[in-house]
Order: C-alpha cells, then sequence, then structure tokens
C-alpha cells in the first residue's frame, strides 16, 4: 500500500476505534443487565463485589470489545477498499 494510501487509512481507522468501544460499552451494558440485572458492570475497585463478578464482567467487555472492533476494522477496510481500490492491510 502507498504512504498516501496509508495516511487516507488512518483517520477512517481512529474513527473506527472510538465508535466501536462506544458500541462495545453499549452491548456490555445492555447484556450485564439481562444476566445481572444490574445497570452496568462492576469495576475492580468496587468494595461491593466479588472476585467471580468483577472477573466475569473484565471477560465480558473484552470479548465484546474485541469482537466488535474486529466487526469495524474489517468493515472500514471492506470501505476503504471500495473507495481506493487499495486494501489497507497489504
Amino acid at each position: 500500500m502507498s504512504r498516501a494510501a496509508k495516511l487516507a487509512y488512518r483517520p477512517v481507522s481512529m474513527v473506527g476505534g472510538i465508535a466501536a468501544g462506544a458500541a462495545a460499552g453499549v452491548v456490555v451494558n445492555r447484556l450485564w443487565t439481562a444476566v445481572s440485572g444490574e445497570s452496568e458492570p462492576p469495576s475492580a475497585l468496587k468494595s461491593d463485589s466479588n472476585w467471580a463478578k468483577v472477573v466475569l464482567a473484565a471477560a465480558l467487555q473484552g470479548a465484546v470489545f474485541a469482537a466488535t472492533k474486529t466487526a469495524v476494522d474489517r468493515a472500514s477496510a471492506v470501505g476503504f477498499a471500495r473507495v481506493t481500490g487499495t486494501w489497507p492491510g497489504d
């Protein structure tokens, strides 16, 4: 990929990462509410949450974020390739 194409893709990737993080946060909160009945996942620093609950919430957050980020990255790459004719990862 040319230097110009790499520079053009960088903002697309950054915006996609921000969007993926926001979307993943919404999905995690909804899943956590459905599973536990609590409005948001516990953080590691909450004293009233046990180890299992905190670790489960972190695992859920990580899995949802990774899947969402991958889907957004892939969609961004496909869109970029359709517009420019260049695949951003090559």
